[in-house]
C-alpha cells in the first residue's frame, strides 16, 4: 500500500518529505520487528520509548516513521499529535478493517471473562461456526493456539490478528477486554457487535485511582458499540442483571440490551438452580423459550457465566437447543477450578481466583458441598493493587478450616513484605505462612485427609512464576500432582 494512500485515514499531520511514490509493505511498533519497506510507529511506553530506536528502525529497512515528537531521521517523518490513537487508524486500513467482516464480541469485567469466551466458543462451533479467540490464556484460530502476553493486546497486533482470523474464514471474534486495554484506547479500532458484562468487584487499583475509574474504564466497550442503528447488523450490550452497577453500563451504551441473571428482572434467567459437587442444573427461562441445563461446571458463579455466554447467543440469532447442547458438552476451561488428578481419598482444586470476590466465589462453593475441612493456598501478586491483600487473606480464613499463605508472582517486591501486608491484623490464627510456593502446596496436600478439599489458588492455567524480573516454569496443576504422588507412596 501507498504510504499517501495509508495516511488519506489521518485528517491532519506534518511530513518531513514527499511521501506520494513510498510503497508500504508492513506497520510495525517494535524496531527489532522492522523488515524492508516497513512504517516505524514510535509509541512511547510506560519503561520504553519507541523514539529511541528510529536509528534501528531504518538501519533495518524502515520506509519512514510516525512520531509524535520532533526527531530527526535518515528517512521520511511523519508527525501526528497521538501516535497510539493513529496506529489503530493505521492499522485498521493497512488490514482493510477487519473487524467488518465477522461478528466481534468482547468480554470485559472483574472476574468470569475467561470461561465465558470458551462457552461462547463451543456454543459456535456446536452451530458449526468457526471462532477465534484473544484472551488470557492464548489466541486461537479453529483449534490452532498460539501464546499471546497481554489479555487485550494493543491495536496493531488486534487488526493484524483479525486480518489473520479473516484469512482463514472465521466465522466469529470473541476477545477478553481489560480495563486496561479499554482506558489506553488499544480497543480503537475494534467494531464490537456485542459487548458482554460480567460483573465489577475490587482490582486493578495499582491502576484505576480508584472504583468509579475502574467502571468508567469498562464503560468504553459499551459506548464503543456505536450511537447509530443498522436493521440489518443489530447490536446487542449483555449485561449481567444482578450486578450492582448494570444501571450504570445500560446508560453507556445507545444499543439493544439484554440482560441476564438469577434474580427477577432479567431476561435471561436462572431458575431453580442445583449446586452440586459434580454437576450444576437449573433452568434457563429467555425471550425464545426455556431449556434445562445440566453442566458439568461447577458453582453458582459458572451459572453466571453460562448465563452470560447464552444471553450472548441469544442475541447472535443461534438457536436454543444448540446452546444447551453446548453448554452441557463443556467440561472446562484450564486453571478456571480444574480439578487435579491423582487423588482418590481428597480432592484438589487449582483456580485462577486473584481478587476478593472470585475467592470468596470458589471459596463459597467448595463450602457448599465440602464433607470435612477445607484448605486454601493464597498469595497475592507483587507491584499490583496492595489494598486487595488483607481482604484476601481475611476471606481465605472466614471460608477455609485452614489457610496457607505464600507467594504468588512478586515480581520486584519482597515476596515476605506482600505475606507481611495479607497478614497484618488478620482476625483469626488458623494460617500458616509457608513463603515458597512449593513448599505450601506440598504442605495443603500432606494436610488433606479423606474428604478433604485442598484449593490452590490465584496463578490457574499460569505455568510461570515471576520473581523479581525473571519467569521461572511453574504450574500449580503440576506441583500438586507431585505432591500427591509423593503423599500417597
Amino acid at each position: 500500500m501507498r504510504l499517501s494512500e495509508l495516511l488519506s485515514v489521518l485528517p491532519f499531520y506534518n511530513a518531513s518529505a514527499e511521501l506520494n511514490d513510498i510503497e508500504i509493505s508492513g506497520v510495525e511498533t517494535d524496531s527489532r520487528n522492522i523488515e524492508k519497506g516497513n512504517l516505524f510507529i514510535c509509541i512511547e511506553g510506560f519503561t520504553v520509548d519507541g523514539h529511541d530506536f528510529i536509528g534501528q528502525a531504518a538501519d533495518n529497512g524502515a520506509y519512514a516513521v510516525l512520531t509524535e515528537k520532533e526527531v530527526s531521521a535518515s528517512v521520511p517523518v511523519i508527525r501526528v499529535d497521538d501516535t497510539s490513537k493513529a496506529m489503530a487508524m493505521l492499522a485498521s486500513k493497512f488490514y482493510d478493517y477487519p473487524t467488518r467482516q465477522f461478528p466481534l464480541i468482547g468480554v470485559t469485567g472483574t472476574n468470569g471473562k475467561t470461561t465465558v469466551t470458551y462457552l461462547l466458543e463451543s456454543i459456535f462451533q456446536q452451530y458449526k461456526r468457526k471462532t477465534g479467540i484473544i484472551g488470557t490464556i492464548q489466541m486461537k484460530i479453529g483449534q490452532e493456539a498460539y501464546a499471546i502476553h497481554n489479555t487485550t493486546p494493543d491495536a496493531l497486533y488486534l487488526q493484524k490478528t483479525f486480518h489473520q482470523m479473516n484469512e482463514q474464514d472465521v466465522d466469529a471474534g470473541i476477545m477478553e477486554v481489560s480495563s486496561h486495554a479499554l482506558d489506553m484506547g488499544r480497543t480503537h479500532g475494534c467494531d464490537y457487535d456485542i459487548a458482554i458484562f460480567t460483573n465489577l468487584s475490587q482490582d486493578h487499583l495499582d491502576y484505576h485511582p480508584d472504583m468509579s475509574d475502574y467502571l468508567h474504564a469498562k464503560s468504553l466497550l459499551f459506548a464503543q458499540l456505536g450511537n447509530t442503528y443498522n436493521e440489518g447488523q443489530k447490536k446487542f450490550a449483555v449485561i449481567n442483571e444482578d450486578d450492582p452497577y448494570s444501571a450504570f453500563l445500560k446508560k453507556s451504551t445507545a444499543q439493544h440490551v439484554i440482560t441476564y441473571g438469577c434474580q427477577d428482572g432479567a431476561q435471561v434467567r436462572a431458575k431453580d438452580i442445583n449446586l452440586e459437587v459434580t454437576k450444576t442444573t437449573f433452568t434457563m427461562n429467555s425471550p425464545i423459550g426455556s431449556v434445562k441445563i445440566n453442566s458439568s461446571l461447577i458453582g453458582k458463579f459458572n451459572v453466571y457465566n453460562m448465563l452470560a455466554a447464552s444471553a450472548a447467543a441469544i442475541s447472535a440469532d443461534i438457536p436454543l437447543e444448540v446452546i444447551k447442547e453446548a453448554l452441557e458438552n463443556m467440561q472446562g476451561v484450564s486453571g478456571r477450578f480444574q480439578p487435579v488428578e491423582g487423588s482418590h481419598e481428597f480432592a484438589a482444586v487449582v483456580d485462577y481466583a486473584h481478587t476478593p470476590d472470585s475467592l470468596e466465589n470458589v471459596l463459597q462453593t467448595i463450602k457448599g458441598f465440602a464433607e470435612n475441612n477445607v484448605y486454601v493456598v493464597v498469595g497475592c501478586g507483587g507491584d499490583r493493587d496492595k489494598t486487595k491483600r488483607p481482604l484476601m487473606a481475611s476471606i481465605a480464613l472466614k471460608y477455609a478450616d485452614e489457610a496457607i499463605f505464600t507467594s504468588d508472582n512478586p515480581r520486584t517486591e519482597d515476596p515476605q513484605a506482600i505475606l507481611d501486608d495479607m497478614t497484618e491484623g488478620l482476625d483469626g490464627t488458623h494460617y500458616t505462612v509457608i513463603e515458597n510456593r512449593k513448599d505450601a502446596i506440598f504442605h495443603s496436600i500432606n494436610l488433606a485427609e479423606k474428604g478433604d478439599i485442598v484449593l490452590i489458588a490465584g496463578k490457574g492455567h499460569e505455568a510461570y512464576q515471576d520473581i523479581g524480573r525473571n519467569r521461572y516454569d511453574f504450574d500449580d496443576r503440576e506441583v500438586a500432582k507431585e505432591a500427591i504422588l509423593a503423599k500417597e507412596n
